[in-house]
């Protein structure tokens, strides 16, 4: 599959470059470790610690290794790591990424800081390696040595601030920064299709890697579910796959782009429904052409009554501050004054390269056929 061509242009910066960041992976190392740098930046961090990273970088790959064991490489490192801590503490499969975090934040056991110097021996260095022009020779040289090297190249991701084993220190670039913040739900789509497509040449007889790689998250969905039921309760709404008048008491909040997929409870992408059509739904993707123009026009009369409605605003208000995450989403799609065309072009913005990369990745479509549901009943 060829997930590069979703990623966004910038008239600043070559995402060419970046695009071919794992072209070759013969391991999964540069995948974590620009994952953890997408999540630093995007939380405001752009003085980031080697040490920071690859804690991450296990903590990441600790479910999908203890509770479905999958195989991330021939004699691989980060599998090993996280085997070993696995054996080591007795932690859960389904241990919160926060514990094992504090874990490795503070042990000093020789074999797990052994496995994370492994960790950092390359893949800090090689990921940028599209983005200059070298040969074989350049690359033998010394960390501290190379770290030196690849500074003096122009419009990196991020320089070698020091190098000193785990407190090696990286700084991303500002503009990089600001595309990372900018393009995080699509740049997180991309590396994890690019996941999938490698885990799934790892474990070929292994189905649903999908939704092997993340452990299921509680979903805190309490006040969403309430700014619906105060809209319903204000005017009749219809949902969106069968046109069925919603009552209060018989809501679902549907994930448009399945939460296996996205793994976010982000306010555009949450709709209400009834509680069978989303159980007939499950962990598929709504056809485009059928349902977006319906999800819009729903999503748009929402905008529309939070700003005349001060009850229904106060409670958007309320569901903003843990379901919307991306401050430049927020001001194009919730600020005052948008026309129907102006908020549906900026909704299919936001959520057709998201919806795209995750039918890329194999999620199927869907259409909602009431008969098929009753007999699967």
């Amino acid at each position: 599959m060829d997930s590069q061509i979703y990623l966004p242009q910038s008239e600043k910066l070559n995402i060419g470059y970046l695009s071919h960041a794992f072209d070759n992976k013969s391991e999964c190392y540069k995948l974590f470790w620009f994952q953890a740098i997408i999540r630093k930046v995007a939380a405001g961090q752009t003085e980031i610690t080697f040490d920071e990273l690859v804690d991450d970088m296990i903590a990441d790959a600790w479910y999908m290794v203890t509770e479905y064991h999958l195989n991330l490489g021939p004699r691989d490192n980060l599998e090993a790591a996280v085997n070993y801590i696995y054996n080591l503490r007795g932690f859960r499969p389904s241990e919160k990424k926060e514990v094992i975090l504090d874990f490795l934040q503070n042990t000093d056991d020789p074999e797990v800081l052994r496995y994370k110097r492994i960790l950092i021996s390359n893949v800090p260095y090689r990921l940028q390696s599209p983005f200059m022009q070298t040969d074989t020779a350049f690359w033998n040289a010394g960390q501290k040595k190379l770290a030196e090297k690849i500074n003096q190249f122009d419009h990196l991701i991020y320089y070698f601030e020091k190098i000193n084993g785990l407190g090696s220190i990286i700084i991303v670039q500002e503009a990089w920064a600001d595309y990372i913040i900018a393009n995080q739900l699509i740049l997180e789509g991309w590396l994890k299709c690019d996941m999938i497509e490698y885990l799934q040449k790892r474990n070929p007889s292994v189905p649903g890697i999908s939704d092997k790689i993340e452990p299921p998250q509680e979903r805190k969905l309490a006040d969403v579910q309430k700014y619906w039921k105060l809209l319903i309760s204000i005017r009749d709404i219809h949902e969106i796959y069968d046109n069925e008048e919603l009552h209060k008491n018989d809501i679902s909040i549907d994930h448009f782009v399945p939460w296996s997929y996205v793994a976010h409870d982000e306010f555009w992408n949450l709709h209400p429904t009834t509680r069978s059509i989303n159980s007939s739904k499950s962990n598929n993707l709504p056809e485009w052409d059928a349902y977006f123009k319906s999800y819009a026009d729903l999503e748009f009369m929402s905008y529309q009554m939070m700003w005349k409605n001060e009850a229904l605003h106060t409670q958007f208000d309320k569901c903003s501050r843990e379901h919307l995450n991306n401050a430049d989403i927020r001001q194009r799609l919730y600020r005052q004054g948008l026309s129907q065309s102006e908020f549906e072009t900026q909704l299919e913005n936001v959520i057709r390269p998201v919806y795209e990369s995750a039918l890329q990745c194999g999620f199927r479509q869907w259409v909602y056929k009431e008969d098929a549901h009753e007999r699967n009943d």
